[in-house]
């Protein structure tokens, strides 16, 4: 076998160890991400249309499953004052935990998303998240609802530096 052939060989095997560690990656990613895609049922409860905004205090963050099967979620309590509490559903836990958000349970804080009834139980889903003081956390565009979890990574560092 001449010293050509052989360089071939070691680039066809580089290559396709490189597309299966990219696979598998890809793969672990979008298990923690199931029912969490753009188009999915859940998605499609976010209707940008009927974008509204809540404001309230930081009870806690919560782990949510929205709908069965889904991978967990990211998802905070707001107090709203005079007792009225919302479940404010955030993004899959694998993309940020309350801890990545940059807020903190007792922090007064105004979002934006839609609401959506899930089961017996009306939430909503949060767009922005932005407290006193400046620091606000992006998880959907405001113009079409697009999950940030869903777009590419350009696109995503795009988004973040506009803010």
């Amino acid at each position: 076998m001449s010293r050509f052939n052989l360089h071939i060989i070691v680039i066809i095997m580089f290559g396709m160890i490189t597309a299966f560690a990219a696979a598998t990656v890809a793969f672990a990613d979008n298990k923690n991400m199931v029912g969490w895609e753009r188009g999915s049922e859940y998605d499609q409860l976010y209707d940008p249309k009927e974008r509204d905004q809540i404001k309230g205090d930081i009870v806690k963050f919560v782990k949510v499953t929205p709908l069965p099967g889904m991978a967990p979620g990211t998802a905070l309590i707001l107090d709203e004052g005079g007792g009225d509490k919302v479940v404010v559903h955030i993004c899959p836990e694998s993309f940020a935990s309350g801890r990545e958000i940059g807020l903190k349970r007792g922090e007064w804080v105004k979002i934006k998303g839609a609401w959506a009834e899930i089961g017996d139980e009306t939430v909503f889903i949060a767009a922005k998240i932005k407290k006193d003081g400046g620091h606000s956390y992006k998880v959907r565009l405001t113009s079409d609802g697009t999950p940030f979890w869903t777009m590419s990574a350009e696109l995503l560092a795009k988004e973040r530096a506009s803010d």
